[in-house]
């Protein structure tokens, strides 16, 4: 196997090259330092971070996408206010890469930033990051001025590494009536812990924008948690999505008689015609609660569809 710099000159020969006149051979050997994937090439870069060609820092900003760690973190923080909006540009996105929590400590500081630009470029960083520390300044940050803040202020609170703040954090999102809100409610239903997916369940169904995440909602009718297809359900039927009668009603003959009366009550407010010959089959259900709730839906789907 090649040794790691086989294809390269070594580093200090890279570094010469960076001190030459022509911006043009600055920006490859730019090129070369972060396809060395070694970390210590990040040292070498950092002085560039100033260079006079914007050309110049913009690779900068591009090649620290390679790499990962605080000093990356760094060069990236200096870069993300430059003042030509490429460079910047640049170094959003690589910000965004970084892996190591360790990174947060330079980006924190950022969050309050007179820049919309810098805030909200920095909170998309911090997301990937999962620091308990950085929940404060994103829930700050949701009443932030600038939507394009929020948006990213949503993302840090909604995946915090603790499932309890992750359920508050879902929870308090139903009152916004940000698309990238529900969004973020919506992957919140595919979170590792089945507390969070019932929290985001029942959030999307009063949620302004909830009817966009229609088809995530029948999806988890097949959770291998009760209590998230049961909220599943109940917000299906609020939300009034005739697609989702199928779903609902195979949910009609679970065990949990919770689920089978919720489920009955789904389809009582879509009260789509369809659902008669399901809810029909349980009007002699074991529990007395299913029962009633399969009366009341099948009188309104009369009522609904007095012609059908």
């Amino acid at each position: 196997m090649p040794e790691l710099f086989e294809a390269y000159d070594d580093l200090e020969d890279l570094a010469e090259r960076l001190q030459v006149a022509d911006a043009a051979a600055r920006r490859v050997a730019v090129i070369e330092l972060g396809n060395s994937g070694d970390p210590a090439a990040v040292s070498y870069l950092a002085p560039l971070a100033s260079d006079a060609d914007a050309g110049v820092r913009q690779q900068v900003a591009l090649a620290l996408g390679e790499f990962d760690g605080a000093a990356a973190a760094e060069v990236l923080a200096a870069l993300l206010v430059d003042a030509d909006e490429a460079v910047a540009s640049a170094a959003a996105d690589s910000m965004a890469e970084l892996k190591d929590p360790e990174s947060a400590d330079v980006l924190l500081p950022l969050v309050d930033n007179s820049s919309a630009f810098v805030r909200a470029s920095t909170l998309r960083a911090l997301k990937e990051l999962r620091r308990r520390d950085a929940l404060k300044p994103a829930l700050d940050a949701l009443r932030d001025s600038e939507p394009a803040v929020r948006v990213q202020a949503i993302g840090v609170a909604t995946t915090d590494p603790d499932t309890q703040v992750r359920r508050a954090a879902v929870s308090s999102l139903a009152v916004s009536n940000l698309k990238p809100a529900a969004d973020s409610v919506m992957r919140a239903l595919s979170d590792k812990e089945w507390l969070v997916r019932e929290t985001a369940a029942e959030t999307l169904g009063v949620m302004k924008n909830g009817l966009q995440a229609a088809s995530a909602l029948m999806a988890v009718l097949m959770d291998e948690f009760w209590q998230v297809r049961l909220k599943a359900a109940r917000s299906l039927g609020k939300l009034k999505v005739r697609e989702a009668v199928t779903g609902i009603a195979a949910n009609l003959t679970h065990e949990q008689a919770n689920l089978r009366k919720e489920a009955a009550a789904a389809l009582g407010e879509i009260a789509d015609p369809s659902a008669t010959p399901y809810l029909e089959r349980v009007q002699n259900d074991s529990d007395p609660e299913v029962r009633k709730n399969a009366r009341w839906a099948i009188a309104q789907i009369l009522l609904r569809n007095p012609g059908g």
